[in-house]
């Protein structure tokens, strides 16, 4: 009876999902890199946009300064 009961627990234990821990915490790893990169960069354009009173690739007359420091 007790093996039995011992290989269904197996066969049991066979559908359960195996994590793998290693390839999670690289994967954490990756976001939490690419989360504060995106956030680094909004905020340089923000300050960018601010700094040369124009967003990117605008064009106007009140740009006082060329993002790629190109100027007129």
């Amino acid at each position: 009876m007790q093996n039995a009961e011992s290989a269904q627990s197996d066969k049991n234990l066979n559908n359960v999902i195996k994590i793998n821990e290693a390839q999670i915490q690289e994967h954490l790893g990756q976001m939490a890199r690419s989360t504060v990169e995106d956030t680094l960069n909004a905020m340089l354009d923000a300050e960018a946009d601010q700094l040369c009173k124009a967003q990117k690739y605008e064009r106007s007359n009140k740009c006082a300064n060329g993002r790629a420091g190109h100027y007129p």
